[in-house]
């Protein structure tokens, strides 16, 4: 089930029909009002979200989402009006897993959607997450890069973990910290920087997928 939050109704029925002649059920929202309402009642498997809404905006909605734990790992795209770079990093920030720059194809969008579905479909319950050379599990906690174990710390394990399980994909400095320090880290901001150091080091060559994403923070590529 997907759902839609935009205000512009003329928008949100093209995108709900686009959704359903592609096989998606879909459900659209008016205002962030509506939509938690609803959400009180039923969870979606992905939220497009419009940043320019009434009385609460798409960026109110998607903190409010992303700081419960009952609807933290729901995947959100944010749609965003053209030339708003400053929307998209903060976004990120916040936890967005994509974007769609207004005005916007329908297959593009299904597109995209289709995109982080893949990519958010029970990565956590994977055993083995592979990448390149790089072999980690899960369930005994090892990482072997060419066959050879590596040693890891807790953190730089949980950080190799998030990256593996989504390639491509960017985190934020914050979604790091959050992520595998929780709320309650309290120290340098350098600290994140140390671990992605030392991660990238054990991995040898390797080491290079974890790429800087200048502005935002660090992603893997798998391309090496």
């Amino acid at each position: 089930m997907i759902w839609c939050v935009e205000d512009d109704e003329s928008i949100r029925d093209i995108e709900l029909y686009s959704l359903g002649m592609t096989g998606f059920e879909a459900k659209g929202f008016a205002d962030g009002r509506s939509f938690f309402a609803a959400l009180e009642k039923e969870r979606p498997d992905l939220i497009l979200l419009d940043i320019m809404l009434p009385e609460m905006d798409g960026m109110e909605i998607l903190q409010r989402l992303k700081s419960d734990k009952k609807t933290a790992d729901i995947p959100v795209i944010m749609a965003t009006a053209k030339g708003t770079e400053y929307e998209k990093v903060r976004s990120l920030d916040i936890g967005a897993d994509d974007h769609l720059v207004k005005p916007f194809g329908m297959m593009e969008m299904i597109s995209r959607v289709k995109a982080v579905l893949r990519r958010c479909s029970k990565a956590e319950d994977r055993v083995l997450l592979k990448a390149g050379g790089i072999l980690l599990n899960t369930e005994d906690r090892t990482v072997f890069a060419d066959g050879v174990r590596v040693e890891l710390t807790l953190k730089e394990f949980e950080l190799l973990r998030l990256f593996l399980e989504r390639p491509g994909v960017a985190y934020s400095r914050e979604q790091l910290f959050l992520k595998v320090w929780g709320n309650n880290f309290v120290g340098e901001t350098r600290t994140l920087d140390m671990h992605i150091r030392t991660l990238r080091l054990k991995l040898g060559r390797y080491g290079d997928m974890i790429e800087t994403v200048r502005g935002v923070g660090y992603r893997l590529e798998e391309n090496l």
